[in-house]
């Protein structure tokens, strides 16, 4: 496996801490662009068995293989048109990886809509950006504005007789249309609800046509693995865990960061070595929310040996998720931060499903008695069999995602949780 340092040259986002030019002259200058009218001549179907080769999962935290994904996508039939929708509705907390490509290098996002419209034969794409990022909405744009203006997007692209045309659609703040099927109906001017499955979006999507869906990272590694080849990509990570990541690393750490670093790079590597170490040291730590504040958390033993990709973190009994590695040393109150995790997926749930409706504002209710020693030992048992009650029984992960966070935590530091229940009893004794 290669380093843990990427070269500038195998970086796909070059400009991601934002010190170059972010607009289409800076964007060729590093060699943007180059090579496409040569990737819409070739067959799509040779661009998608490459894809399914490479091994490439999604980044937006399902890490489902993207070149099987659009395998599923039927060749357009001239009655229904086909859609690309890119889900730029960044909402998991810890996460900010989306936002810097937005900002910093949009037409990377640009040009993988463009590949991706031509070889899931869809002429139009859409671009869903989470409300608050109306800087970076203005930014994709006017980047947009450019691609038109140098050709590479219309009609009959540098000549090639491909059509593609890309809209942004400025969301309204609400998380679960993070969710691929929320994002649908409030694209289509609904109310941002997750559809019931069967029928999928690849038969049934974007106004009853075929569509595919997939966040901006992904979109935007597929022109870079088809210009470069398969040979370079899987140079990075280990088998079924290939390529390059984006790892937004934020808590205790002293130096907050996006990097993009090979897959499977430990933990403990990416935070001594791209984020300047744990503040206090690394003995100083507590615990880590390894892929955003939905995935179970590590303990500080876990954290010696953790692996970051899909494969790696499931042996721990979590997940890599958007790759938000958020860092807790000694010196923070655990239980309140997790309880205000649940605090937020109470207040974002869409009330949809009746588990989901109550069962999460239950979670956080008893969690927010329990961490300040508010409770019973026995409620202890008891908060933990109602997230297990809740899990999977939703239309969307939207409430497992809500569980999970609190399963991990009674898992590492049910002790926390007994101990302040016992200060708290013998305060009223």
């Amino acid at each position: 496996m290669a380093g843990t340092k990427l070269s500038i040259d195998d970086k796909i986002f070059k400009n991601l801490d934002g010190s170059g030019d972010w607009s289409i002259k800076g964007y060729e200058k590093r060699g943007g662009y180059k090579g496409l009218k040569k990737l819409l001549k070739t067959d799509p179907d040779k661009h998608i068995a490459q894809l399914k080769e490479s091994a490439l999962r999604g980044r937006g935290g399902a890490g489902f293989p993207t070149g099987m994904k659009w395998s599923f996508m039927p060749k357009p039939d001239g009655v229904r048109p086909n859609y690309l929708v890119c889900n730029a509705d960044e909402g998991e907390p810890g996460t900010c990886k989306d936002r810097d490509i937005l900002r910093y290098d949009p037409h990377t996002l640009v040009e993988g809509m463009i590949v991706g419209c031509y070889c899931l034969g869809a002429k139009t794409g859409y671009i869903y950006v989470r409300g608050e990022y109306y800087d970076e909405s203005s930014r994709l744009n006017q980047a947009i504005e450019e691609a038109y203006k140098a050709g590479y997007l219309g009609k009959d692209i540098m000549g090639t007789g491909v059509d593609v045309d890309i809209h942004v659609h400025l969301g309204a703040g609400a998380y679960i249309c993070g969710e691929e099927t929320a994002l649908l109906e409030s694209l289509e001017g609904k109310k941002g609800q997750p559809r019931v499955k069967p029928p999928f979006p690849a038969g049934f999507g974007l106004y009853g046509c075929p569509t595919t869906i997939n966040n901006v990272e992904t979109i935007a590694q597929v022109p870079p693995i088809l210009k470069k080849g398969n040979e370079w990509w899987t140079q990075f990570g280990r088998p079924n865990n290939h390529g390059t990541k984006i790892f937004s690393i934020s808590g205790a750490v002293n130096l907050p960061c996006n990097v993009e670093a090979p897959m499977s790079i430990t933990l403990k590597e990416l935070i001594e070595e791209h984020a300047g170490g744990v503040i206090g040291g690394w003995d100083n730590l507590l615990a880590v929310i390894p892929g955003g504040s939905s995935t179970p958390m590590l303990s500080a033993a876990d954290c010696e040996t953790a692996v970051m990709d899909f494969d790696g973190l499931r042996e721990f009994g979590t997940g890599l998720g958007t790759a938000a590695v958020i860092v807790m040393n000694k010196d923070t109150d655990l239980l309140r931060v997790m309880t205000r995790i649940s605090a937020f997926y109470k207040h974002e749930s869409c009330g949809q499903c009746t588990p989901c409706r109550e069962g999460v504002g239950w979670v956080f209710r008893l969690m927010d008695r329990l961490s300040k020693g508010e409770g019973t030992l026995e409620e202890l048992d008891q908060l933990y069999d109602v997230t297990k009650k809740i899990e999977g029984k939703t239309i969307c992960a939207f409430a497992d995602g809500a569980m999970w966070p609190v399963q991990g935590t009674l898992k590492h530091f049910r002790h926390l949780f007994e101990e302040k229940i016992k200060e708290n009893t013998k305060k009223s004794a």
